[in-house]
């Protein structure tokens, strides 16, 4: 397969006239100039594509339901969002958790992410009883990323308790339970789905939150792969602060780097709730800062201070997280403008004298590759080939260089996602997933059936 763009972002900067070539295994096999005859692909413009760092799927189904304030008119928090999303869990089945992931999938390919990290904490039945196969949950995943052509960073979740104070699980939080030996042979069940996707597709850990897992369980969990990404949700919220420095006598992101050895492995999901000190030492670990600007806006959490934490070295990717509202452009733009608002300036988020969309797609380019575990992030010769294709609509002009990430992040002027490659699948032609109408039937159905038992 052959790609022809008129301009290109390669590592070095833009360039013009740049014919990529993919091989049958989704690698780029060369890069060069030139008029592109017989390519089977033209575009305007060609960028390699971002890949999304924090999923939870199954909630995109719950997207603009909870957005009512309670009777009370008071206390709404992420701790009332989550008591309805475990009410919205517990009645989901098998088949309706892929037909909602596949959906999800779909539109992220839509918005320009070409691969996902899914955290996928659902792993049994209502109730809390396992599934004959123990990673039946898991596979659904591994069937939608499939069948809508993304790729698949999969992130099995291990829950084991319900706070640091060792109570037990209750309610929804009962489908994501395990102790150690059956998340071993949940990992078992999950890699034997995962070989039925391409070569591109991983696995990785995912402890869910130093409420949910012991360090001692964490400890093992990181030496059953030690090769592989550890994702880990960190001080999103001021009560998840107390509760952890109650127990431990330190805030978790002090707690964490103080008893593992936190490095270029690991990605820390959300951490908005750090002191400079901890931001300080977060950003020279190496790890990645998993942002979810969109989701963390729409909870309440806070403002990551990711001025100081650039400053300091520090590495960040972007993810959809709830998937209220999938949009690669409004992750970036969202970032950026929650620092406008905190340090009340303008261009925070850039190097002197330097575009603010660049910047942000840069980090996110390299901080959501090396999250994922995945060769891409670059068009480069033997670089996964994850590229998306922009275009400017009959209305506009289509600006040069940086100026594209500029307009296409902050202005919404009708530039916007026409073709997306996955490891070289091609999904998205025409600003169109080439399974849309499929995929979305199938979701409508599902979706409406959901909210009737609501």
């Amino acid at each position: 397969m052959r790609i022809h763009a008129q301009a290109a972002l390669l590592p070095d900067g833009w360039a013009s006239d740049v014919l990529v070539s993919i091989d049958e295994e989704g690698l780029i096999s060369s890069v060069a100039n030139g008029p592109g005859d017989g390519a089977d692909t033209r575009v305007e413009a060609l960028l390699p594509a971002v890949s999304n760092l924090h999923s939870h799927t199954f909630q995109r189904a719950m997207a603009g339901l909870t957005e009512r304030r309670s009777p009370e008119g008071q206390g709404d928090s992420f701790w009332t969002w989550r008591e309805l999303m475990y009410r919205f869990l517990d009645i989901l089945s098998p088949d309706e958790i892929e037909a909602i992931a596949r959906f999800a999938f779909m539109e992220m390919l839509e918005a320009g992410y070409a691969a996902v990290a899914e955290f996928h904490y659902l792993h049994h039945a209502p109730g809390g009883a396992a599934y004959d196969d123990r990673a039946e949950l898991s596979g659904r995943i591994v069937a939608a990323a499939g069948d809508s052509g993304i790729g698949l960073t999969l992130l099995p979740v291990y829950y084991q308790r319900g706070g640091l104070d060792g109570r037990a699980l209750a309610g929804g939080q009962l489908r994501f339970g395990n102790d150690l030996d059956g998340f071993e042979r949940l990992l078992d069940g999950a890699r034997a789905h995962l070989a039925s996707l391409g070569a591109d597709a991983r696995l990785g850990l995912a402890p869910h939150s130093l409420r949910a897992a012991s360090g001692e369980d964490i400890v093992r969990l990181a030496a059953l792969m030690p090769e592989a990404p550890i994702h880990l949700h960190i001080a999103e919220q001021e009560a998840e602060v107390a509760e952890v420095e109650a127990a431990t006598g330190r805030r978790p992101v002090e707690w964490l780097l103080d008893n593992f050895d936190v490095d270029r492995r690991w990605c820390l999901i959300h951490a908005t709730q750090m002191t400079a000190g901890e931001t300080d030492a977060m950003a020279r670990s190496g790890a990645i800062a998993g942002l979810c600007p969109v989701t963390e806006a729409n909870l309440g959490d806070g403002t990551f201070p990711a001025s100081a934490f650039l400053q300091a070295g520090g590495r960040f990717g972007v993810g959809t997280d709830s998937n209220v509202c999938i949009s690669l452009a409004e992750e970036l733009r969202q970032l950026e403008y929650s620092q406008r608002l905190h340090h009340k300036a303008r261009s925070v988020l850039a190097r002197p004298d330097g575009s603010v969309g660049r910047f942000l797609y840069d980090h996110a380019l390299a901080g959501g590759a090396a999250a994922l575990g995945r060769a891409s992030g670059g068009i480069k010769a033997g670089r996964v080939a994850d590229l998306v294709a922009l275009e400017a609509d009959d209305f506009s002009d289509l600006p040069r260089g940086d100026g594209l990430l500029d307009a296409w992040i902050f202005a919404a002027n009708g530039i916007g996602v026409e073709h997306v490659w996955s490891a070289g699948r091609h999904v998205v032609e025409s600003g169109r997933h080439v399974r849309r109408d499929e995929i979305a039937g199938a979701y409508q159905s599902v979706y409406r059936s959901v909210l009737s038992r609501l």
